[in-house]
């Protein structure tokens, strides 16, 4: 078993809690703790996760799990609800970086990703979940790649397209419509003129037999 499914099997599971991604990190600056709650200092893997209830209404929390060295286990540590998330920095927008940040409301860490592709996984799923699940105030998105910002952007963008194309595709099919019902007035008229011909014609052709 993988270690996010691991975690989402060991703590979020049993609080009927839905993982919906996680990223492994490490702090960009390190934090003194000369003591650890295990009872001594010790190596650990950090994960961000982001998670919601099953139960209705749904509420998103995004949760820093640790596993210390030598145990199979992982430990929650701090959650923060969605909503008290205020900006996501992807730190460069113009290349695959796995630094960011993440500022809360009473809270601010720098973090580097295993590698850049799982940060920015986790970074499309993060705005996935914050255009779902937040209505009032979503979080700034700053310094990030396209990619990142992923499906919505683009499905936008292939609609503006398609739209633009159909208008295009209809304003082409009405100028041929107004062309044809010129050329059938003209044709019309010109039916016309040669039926009023004809007939005078005939007119002039019996008064010369007479």
């Amino acid at each position: 078993m993988s270690a996010k499914s691991a975690i989402s099997k060991e703590i979020f599971a049993p609080l009927d809690e839905r993982m919906l991604g996680a990223v492994q990190v490490k702090r960009r600056t390190k934090k003194k703790i000369p003591f650890l709650a295990t009872g001594g200092q010790g190596e650990y893997l950090t994960y961000i996760c982001l998670s919601v209830t099953n139960k209705k209404p749904t509420q998103a929390s995004i949760t820093k799990v640790k596993q210390f060295e030598g145990s199979t286990s992982f430990v929650r540590r701090s959650q923060w609800m969605l909503e008290q998330l205020r900006q996501v920095n992807g730190i460069d927008p113009n290349r695959d970086s796995a630094e960011f940040d993440l500022l809360f409301e009473n809270a601010f860490d720098q973090w580097v990703a295993s590698t850049a592709s799982e940060k920015c996984t986790f970074f499309q799923i993060l705005h996935h979940t914050c255009q779902r699940y937040l209505t009032d105030r979503k979080p700034e998105f700053i310094n990030c790649q396209s990619k990142i910002m992923g499906g919505n952007s683009i499905l936008h963008s292939a609609a503006d397209s398609v739209t633009s194309a159909v208008q295009k595709a209809s304003q082409a099919l009405n100028e041929r419509g107004e062309r044809l019902g010129r050329a059938e007035e003209k044709t019309e008229d010109l039916k016309n003129s040669a039926q009023q011909f004809a007939e005078t014609a005939h007119k002039l052709a019996m008064k010369h037999k007479c």
